[in-house]
């Protein structure tokens, strides 16, 4: 999955990992707590998560930013809208990527390295 997150796929994300404490999937703390050490893997150059962590990077800027494209003051509730979505979509892409890492993270604990499996 090399190419950015989807709107949908972060969407969906944000619905499962909604839903996950019932069906046994990794909790929000859990998923929380993955996120430094997938900095940590990205800056190194062990996990590929560079340009979903840029993009999640800028939402995060654009919405805690001063500077807004849609301003509330002149279109009242229509002017949250870009907020919302931004906040949705960085929700979901958090929960995305930190799943995605916490299967990464599992995959290569498992690996013995210099060892070959037939």
């Amino acid at each position: 999955m090399a190419k950015t997150l989807k709107r949908t796929a972060a969407f969906a994300a944000l619905g499962r990992a909604l839903m996950a404490g019932a069906r046994g999937g990794p909790g929000l703390g859990k998923r929380l707590a993955a996120l430094p050490r997938m900095i940590r893997a990205t800056a190194g150059g062990e996990y590929d998560g560079g340009m979903r962590l840029a993009m999640m990077t800028a939402a995060t800027i654009y919405v805690v930013s001063p500077l807004d494209f849609v301003p509330e003051a002149f279109l009242a509730i229509f002017g949250l809208v870009d907020d919302v979505v931004a906040v949705t979509w960085l929700a979901g892409a958090v929960l995305a990527e930190t799943e995605r890492f916490l299967e990464w993270e599992a995959r290569r604990k498992a690996v013995i390295p210099g060892t070959v499996l037939s």
